[in-house]
């Protein structure tokens, strides 16, 4: 289907605002990304700013959605350059602190700011980037489930077992509750170890956080009943 020229240039000028905002957080943090600031950005008025999207929330929603895809494709990209379970579970985790490192600012302002979209609605461009960001990791355990079930909790506290089961039912029951909370467990350690180090925490001790890293993944395998494969 071809697109009208009018409509060729309203993407160039969406794709502008949202290229601008993001200039603006990068530079000059989360609170300079107004909707003023982003227009003096490009050249128009507030109030012309209105006809490309409805408001600030409607904004941060778009560059949220920008942040959470290019994250994705980081991942999905070099997941795909391995052909074994193993190998793309490990790359995809130094794939998220590869991003993660590297844009720091956009990493906050997914992860680690208020200023994130209050309302996860379903059909919201940055709530279903959000979950094709989470998908990249949940295939993988899925898959990994499926083919060679690793090792889970035989105790499992009944309230965790009742919440895990709630939200495996938001997930389409791909994993059991028990299995749920051995993959939680995981991303709990890795994704806050990521964070710390975005956030700067661990400089008091650290001056580089990447071996730490490599050593948190190495203790993390044997949870996942996987071998780990140090980076080549």
């Amino acid at each position: 289907m071809t697109t009208s020229r009018r409509d060729r240039q309203r993407q160039r000028t969406l794709a502008e605002i949202r290229g601008a905002a993001r200039e603006l957080l990068t530079t000059k943090g989360p609170e300079a990304v107004t909707i003023n600031a982003v227009a003096r950005e490009v050249g128009m008025s507030g109030p012309a700013l209105y006809h490309y999207f409805a408001g600030h929330e409607e904004l941060v929603g778009a560059v949220t959605a920008d942040c959470y895809r290019e994250l994705a494709e980081e991942m999905e990209a070099t997941r795909d350059a391995y052909d074994t379970l193993t190998l793309r579970l490990l790359a995809t985790c130094r794939a998220l602190r590869a991003w993660a490192t590297s844009h720091p600012a956009e990493f906050r302002w997914i992860f680690a700011s208020q200023i994130a979209p209050p309302h996860q609605l379903p059909d919201s461009e940055w709530y279903q980037a959000g979950q094709r960001f989470g998908g990249v990791f949940l295939a993988q355990v899925a898959e990994l489930w499926r083919t060679r079930p690793f090792p889970v909790p035989d105790d499992l506290d009944e309230s965790v077992r009742e919440q895990l089961r709630d939200y495996a039912g938001t997930i389409g029951d791909l994993l059991p509750p028990e299995a749920l909370h051995v993959v939680m467990k995981c991303w709990i350690r890795l994704y806050g170890l990521v964070c710390m180090e975005v956030l700067n925490q661990l400089d008091f001790a650290y001056s580089d956080l990447g071996p730490v890293f490599e050593e948190c993944l190495r203790e993390l395998c044997p949870l996942l009943g996987l071998e780990y494969v140090a980076p080549v």
